[in-house]
């Protein structure tokens, strides 16, 4: 099994994971239940949006156990990992940037690091501006994206929650989006965008 490590700005209530709301002190818990269980126990998931954290947690798990990244922030120095190991990518914002994403691991694979920053760089201040706090209405993000790229209909969410997050926040997203390239049909998008502002009182 992948153990999930969700940190508690993706969810108040999280806060004390692993019985300790000192993130080090959690930390030590976790690895000793993957030490104590390395057959049943792939890998785990780090979602604490903390780059330093994630890779000291890292360096310090039993060999042969795996370290999958939910950093939405850092993910690409991440993944690319450094001399002493990288994380494998689990993320959320790949949902968001999938073509980028394949494009971006399959130049890793062929060894062409230059070129996996290149694409991966620019899809980041999105993808932090996605997650920005309070983080728990990131799905907002993820399902407006897929609302101006055509994947739905509507940008409707259960509870209303297409409304978490302001009009000005959905218009940087917007332009950072375009700036990524990573809308699909930029003229659908741009069309589906000035519907939702005027749906906003915004008018163009």
């Amino acid at each position: 099994m992948i153990i999930h490590w969700l940190g508690e700005m993706f969810d108040p209530a999280l806060d004390g994971y692993w019985g300790h709301q000192d993130h080090m002190k959690a930390m030590e818990v976790a690895i000793d239940v993957i030490a104590a269980m390395p057959h049943k126990v792939e890998g785990v998931k780090i979602s604490l949006l903390d780059k330093d954290k994630e890779i000291a947690m890292r360096r310090r798990l039993p060999q042969g156990s795996r370290m999958y990244t939910g950093d939405d922030f850092n993910y690409a120095e991440l993944i690319a990992g450094d001399s002493q190991g990288y994380s494998d990518a689990l993320l959320g914002i790949f949902d968001v940037i999938a073509p980028a994403a394949a494009s971006a691991l399959g130049a890793l694979a062929r060894g062409d690091s230059a070129t996996f920053h290149e694409i991966l760089g620019p899809t980041i201040p999105l993808s932090r501006h996605i997650f920005k706090t309070p983080t728990r209405f990131y799905k907002t993000g993820v399902v407006f994206m897929a609302y101006l790229n055509g994947l739905q209909d509507h940008f409707t969410m259960v509870s209303g929650q297409e409304s978490a997050r302001s009009t000005v926040h959905l218009a940087e997203l917007f332009r950072l989006a375009d700036v990524a390239g990573l809308l699909a049909d930029p003229d659908k998008a741009a069309a589906r965008m000035r519907a939702i502002m005027a749906a906003r009182g915004v008018a163009n």
